[in-house]
């Protein structure tokens, strides 16, 4: 089986390709039938020419972009996305067509759209099914890839576990060429270990290997040039997998810079497109708060002016996005002289029975209600909804060396409640190893955040409040 895909690769690509133009003019008299109620040579005639040209242009289009590389490997969801980019800019191609020989005035967008769909569907559905039949030859040792791994650190572990445990995807590791000589003690059934890197060349050749995946580790004592040297006869497929696990930070994307291949370690995933997206969302929000729950801001001031002398708001110096300082805004809870004493004193957190909180302000901070006015922090474009909570810059000083990635929550806004707080990590951070949770809460969050996280913390919070046995 092996090497009748093998030599037929060719030979199976062309009928792929056949099948996607066959596809493509079914789901074209599908959207017509749907549409027109009649096939498309009922139609005006420039319906049936884009539905042969389109169709037939997807022969030549669809290979340019990469639809029938293998996808051995991959992600479903980035074959799917390059289906659907194709298939529209193979339509809109067509359409272009159809406006050059002055028909554009005859084409239904409607028709278009609905062939859209069902093409894309067609041809995703057609590649499920066939990619379904290699994943069960492959599952059952068919249709396999020989693999060699040179490097044997986390990510080349990493490698061989998802090798051997996704066997749908093809690839039986044959040997291994491991840095560190105590994983040959260790022992790896059924794989071979490379005591040298220079038996690597004769091991390739011999047992007619298909791909070496280099995941050296970036002390390496391997140079690569030595490597390229010891492969250079090799014709085989080489892949180089950077050692991201050592050095990762925040993130491990690789991108482009300046025409280069570049990792990118510290960039939160909520940057770029989707940062924005957040911002929008956080200033709408914060708006939309603020004008609902103004007369409780009214009743709030009220009352503290009632408490005690002083002013209604309390501001002090936070850390914002990449270290900027801001003024964080809230409700005053403590008597007007403590308040001061926080803003220039020495570090001291407010304590269960604090004699410097008011009454009312042992309430405000029970509930929460003193962080209301961070909304406007958020209309201003400090803070964020949801985000790692910023904290006095005393602390920041305290614990910035004496933790490992503690500064990083500034990569993104601070928020009014965040990942932590909706696990009971708020209060007084009286030791290293509390705050050293609540961080841990806080780089999760930024490593692994999305805009339907950030809903179920608000919705979370909105439900339960922060209020608590460590609110005080």
């Amino acid at each position: 089986m092996d090497d009748l895909i093998g030599k037929n690769s060719t030979t199976l690509e062309i009928v792929m390709r056949a099948l996607d133009v066959m596809t493509l003019i079914i789901a074209g008299e599908l959207a017509s039938a749907i549409h027109f109620s009649s096939p498309v040579v009922q139609t005006t005639q420039i319906h049936t020419t884009l539905l042969y040209l389109c169709s037939f242009l997807a022969f030549a289009v669809f290979e340019k972009m990469g639809i029938y590389r293998t996808w051995r490997g991959r992600k479903p969801s980035k074959m799917i996305f390059n289906i659907g980019l194709s298939w529209a800019l193979t339509l809109m191609t067509g359409l272009i067509f159809s406006f050059l020989i002055h028909r554009s005035g005859e084409v239904s967008r409607l028709w278009l759209f609905y062939w859209f769909l069902l093409g894309t569907l067609s041809v995703v559905t057609v590649r499920w099914l066939i990619h379904a039949v290699f994943r069960h030859f492959r599952k059952n040792g068919l249709n396999q890839k020989r693999v060699v791994i040179v490097g044997y650190g986390a990510v080349g572990q990493e490698m061989h576990r998802r090798a051997k445990t996704q066997n749908w995807y093809g690839y039986e590791v044959l040997a291994i060429y491991p840095e560190d000589r105590t994983v040959a003690s260790t022992g790896q059934p059924g794989v071979k270990i490379l005591t040298s890197i220079r038996d690597l060349p004769e091991f390739v050749e011999s047992n007619h290997v298909d791909e070496i995946w280099i995941a050296l580790s970036v002390n390496s004592v391997i140079e690569p040039q030595q490597l390229q040297y010891l492969l250079r006869n090799a014709l085989v497929d080489i892949r180089w997998v950077p050692d991201t696990f050592s050095i990762r930070i925040l993130s491990s994307e690789i991108g482009d810079f300046l025409g280069f291949p570049a990792v990118d370690l510290n960039r939160p995933v909520s940057s770029g497109l989707s940062g924005t997206a957040k911002d929008i969302f956080d200033k709408l929000f914060a708006m939309a708060v603020l004008i609902v729950l103004a007369p409780l801001f009214a009743v709030i001031a009220i009352k503290i002016k009632k408490n005690s002398p002083g002013p209604v708001f309390f501001k002090q110096y936070r850390h914002g996005l990449n270290g900027k300082l801001f003024s964080v805004y809230k409700f005053r809870t403590m008597k007007l002289h403590a308040e001061n004493a926080v803003l220039t004193g020495p570090l001291r957190q407010a304590t269960k029975n604090d004699d410097r909180v008011t009454p009312f302000g042992k309430f405000m901070r029970r509930t929460s209600l003193d962080e209301l006015p961070q909304f406007i922090n958020v209309l201003l474009g400090d803070m964020s909804i949801v985000g790692p909570r910023p904290h006095a810059l005393q602390h920041n000083d305290l614990y910035k060396d004496q933790m490992d990635l503690y500064m990083l929550r500034h990569r993104v806004k601070p928020g009014i409640t965040g990942w932590a707080q909706i696990h009971g990590l708020r209060g007084e951070t009286d030791t290293l190893d509390k705050m050293a949770q609540r961080v841990q809460f806080d780089l999760y969050y930024i490593r692994h955040w999305s805009f339907w996280m950030d809903v179920r913390i608000i919705v979370w919070t909105a439900l339960k409040g922060w209020t608590g046995n460590s609110a005080y």
